[in-house]
C-alpha cells in the first residue's frame, strides 16, 4: 500500500504540488502582461481601476479581470515601494482570493501578498479588512500598503483604539481596512447595541484576510468578546473575603487546571462559614448556600480563584502601586498586557482586592461573541500564516479553509533541527546557557522564546549569573518592545522574548539601520548630523557583512 501511494506521489505529485499547479497557468498569464503595464503613465495605471469596475458592472466576475488586476498591483507596488511581487507572492494571493490560508514561511512578504487580493476584491465596492493581531501592526500595514492601493485609486483606513463612531463610520467605509481582531469583533457588538441602522459603523462582512490566522482563528477562537455595563459597587465585600481566603487549607479546596476552576469541599465548607461568621458577613446557624447569602458564594468562589489558579506576572501584572495601581491582564498567547481589557463576572475585582489596588465597580455582560463566531460571518475568509498545517484538520473541520504551503521564493538555507527532550526543567535550562554561551562567542545573535514572563526572567536571572549581556521582551518592557527587537539581530546579540505571533518589527541581521538612525539622530543636526549618519550607516554595514 505504501509502495503503490509512493508511486502515486512521483506520477502526479502531492496534494499540494498538485493545489500549486493549477495556478501556474495565471501566474504565467500575468507575468506576460508586466511588459504592458511598465509602459503605463501614472495617470493610465490609476485609470485602469475604473476600467475593471466597469467590466464588473457589465456582468464579468472577479476571475475574469484578476490577472489584469494582480498585474496592475504588481506594478503600482514597484513604484509606490521599490517591490516587485515574485512569482511565489502571486500563488500566495491567488490562494487568498480562493478563500484559502497561504502558509508561508517567516520574511516571504505576507504583508504585500495581501494587496493583491485586496485590490481585486475591493473593486466590487464590497468591504474589505485586513486582520491583524495588535494595534501597531495594523498601523504600520495601513501606512505601509497605502502607497500601492492609492496609486491605483483605491482608499485605504486602519481602525484604532480611541477613535469615535464617527471616524470609525468614516475608516469602515474606505476600500480597504486594516484592523486588529479585537477591533473589529467589538464593534460589531456596539453595532448590535445601535438603535438605528444609520448609527452603525460597519457596513457589511465580505471579505477578510486574517494574518496570523492561527494565532486569532485557533488558539484565540473561543475567546469571548463581552461589553458590559456596571453594577452596584461591592468593593468592600471583596476586600473583606478576600483577608479569609489565606486561612483555607489545602483540603478546603478542589482545583481543575484544566477548566480552570476551584470548588469547596464539605470541609471547607463548614471552615469557610466559621470564618464568615466570625467576620460578621454571615448570620449565625446559617448556610452560605441559603438563597439570601447565594452572593457569597459568588465572591468567595472568585477570591479563591484569584489566590490558586491566578499569578502575579503569569496571568496579569500589577502596574502602579497602592491608589494608583492597576491590575492588567496578560495575553496568554502573544505575552501583551491588553488595556482596558478586564475579566469578567467579577474576578478582576477579586484579583485587585488580592493585589491591594483599587477596586473598580463590577460589570455585567450586555453583547458577548466568540472570535470563531465573528469570523463565520463573512462571505469569504482567508488567511496567512507561517504555521498553519499542523492545524490544517481544524481550519477545514471549523472554517472550511484549505491550507495550501506556498514556496519559498528562494531554496531554505536555514537549518530546522529535531527537538531536544529534557528530563527536567533544570537540566533544559542548563542546556539553553550553555548553548546561548556558545552562539555568543561565535557571534551568533540568538533569540529565546519563552512561554510567560515567569520564564523569560527565570533565564535572564540565570544569564545574569553567567555574566551574559541580554535583552528580555515581555508585558514589563512593553515600551521599549520595537527599541530591543530593532537590534536583536547584532552579532552576539542575546534577546528573551514571550510569544513572538506578530511582533511585527523585522529583525534584521546586523541590525536595523532604520531604527538606530531614528534613535541616535534625535538630538543631532547640521555636520554633527550627517557626520552620524555616516558613521552609523558604515558601521550597520559592517555588522551585516560580519
Amino acid at each position: 500500500m505504501l509502495r503503490l501511494q509512493s508511486f502515486a506521489r512521483r506520477l502526479f505529485g502531492s496534494v499540494n504540488e498538485r493545489k500549486l499547479k493549477s495556478y501556474q497557468t495565471r501566474v504565467m498569464r500575468i507575468n506576460a502582461l508586466e511588459p504592458s503595464f511598465e509602459t503605463l503613465s501614472d495617470d493610465d495605471l490609476r485609470a485602469t481601476t475604473p476600467a475593471l469596475k466597469a467590466r464588473l458592472a457589465n456582468g464579468e466576475t472577479l476571475e475574469n479581470v484578476l490577472e489584469e488586476a494582480f498585474a496592475a498591483v504588481r506594478e503600482a507596488a514597484r513604484r509606490a515601494l521599490g517591490q516587485r511581487h515574485y512569482d511565489a507572492q502571486l500563488i500566495g494571493g491567488l490562494a487568498l482570493h480562493d478563500g484559502k490560508i497561504s502558509e508561508m514561511k517567516t520574511g516571504e512578504g505576507k504583508t504585500l501578498v495581501a494587496t493583491l487580493p485586496c485590490y481585486l476584491n475591493a473593486l466590487t465596492g464590497a468591504p474589505v479588512h485586513v486582520v491583524t493581531v495588535n494595534d501597531y501592526l495594523a498601523e504600520r500595514d495601513a501606512a505601509w500598503m497605502r502607497g500601492v492601493h492609492e496609486a491605483l485609486g483605491l482608499r485605504v483606513a486602519c481602525i484604532k483604539h480611541d477613535m469615535d463612531d464617527e471616524a470609525r463610520k468614516g475608516a469602515y467605509a474606505a476600500d480597504i481596512t486594516y484592523a486588529t481582531n479585537n477591533e473589529l469583533g467589538f464593534d460589531y457588538l456596539r453595532d448590535n447595541m445601535k438603535y438605528t441602522l444609520d448609527e452603525m459603523v460597519q457596513r457589511g462582512h465580505a471579505f477578510a484576510i486574517v494574518d496570523e490566522v492561527d494565532s486569532i482563528l485557533i488558539d484565540e477562537a473561543r475567546t469571548p468578546l463581552i461589553i458590559s455595563g456596571p453594577l452596584e459597587d461591592r468593593s468592600d465585600l471583596y476586600v473583606s473575603i478576600d483577608r479569609l481566603i489565606p486561612n483555607l487549607v489545602p483540603d478546603d479546596y478542589e482545583i481543575d487546571e484544566k477548566t480552570r476552576s476551584v470548588s469547596l469541599t464539605d470541609q471547607g465548607n463548614e471552615h469557610m462559614e466559621a470564618l464568615l461568621q466570625a467576620g460578621a458577613l454571615l448570620e449565625a446557624d446559617s448556610s452560605i448556600y441559603d438563597i439570601q447569602n447565594v452572593t457569597l458564594v459568588h465572591h468567595v468562589t472568585n477570591a479563591l480563584r484569584a489566590h490558586q489558579l491566578f499569578q502575579k506576572d503569569r496571568d496579569y501584572i500589577v502596574r502602579g502601586a497602592g491608589n494608583a495601581g492597576q491590575v492588567i491582564i496578560i495575553d496568554e498567547f502573544t505575552g501583551r498586557m491588553m488595556e482596558g481589557r478586564r475579566f469578567s463576572d467579577g474576578l478582576h475585582q477579586a484579583l485587585e482586592a488580592k493585589e491591594g489596588a483599587p477596586i473598580q465597580p463590577e460589570n455585567q455582560t450586555l453583547a458577548s461573541v466568540t472570535f470563531q463566531n465573528y469570523f463565520r460571518l463573512y462571505d469569504k475568509l482567508s488567511g496567512m500564516t507561517g504555521t498553519a498545517l499542523t492545524e490544517a484538520e481544524e481550519f477545514m473541520d471549523i472554517y472550511g479553509l484549505d491550507v495550501i504551503e506556498i514556496p519559498t521564493n528562494t531554496d531554505i538555507a536555514r537549518l530546522d533541527e529535531d527537538d531536544a527532550i529534557y528530563r527536567t526543567a533544570a537540566e533544559k535550562n542548563d542546556a539553553i546557557i550553555d548553548l546561548v554561551s556558545e552562539c555568543q562567542t561565535r557571534g551568533q545573535p540568538v533569540l529565546v522564546g519563552t512561554t510567560s514572563i515567569e520564564k523569560s526572567e527565570t533565564l535572564s536571572a540565570a544569564l545574569k549569573q553567567k555574566n551574559i549581556k541580554h535583552n528580555v521582551l515581555n508585558a514589563r518592557y512593553h515600551e521599549q518592545e520595537a527599541q530591543i527587537i530593532g537590534q536583536a539581530g547584532v552579532p552576539g546579540a542575546v534577546t528573551i522574548a514571550t510569544n513572538m505571533a506578530g511582533r511585527g518589527t523585522d529583525i534584521q541581521l546586523g541590525g536595523n539601520l532604520d531604527m538606530r538612525l531614528d534613535n541616535e539622530l534625535e538630538d543631532l543636526d547640521g555636520a554633527a548630523l550627517e557626520r552620524r549618519r555616516l558613521d552609523i550607516t558604515a558601521e550597520v554595514s559592517a555588522l551585516k557583512e560580519k
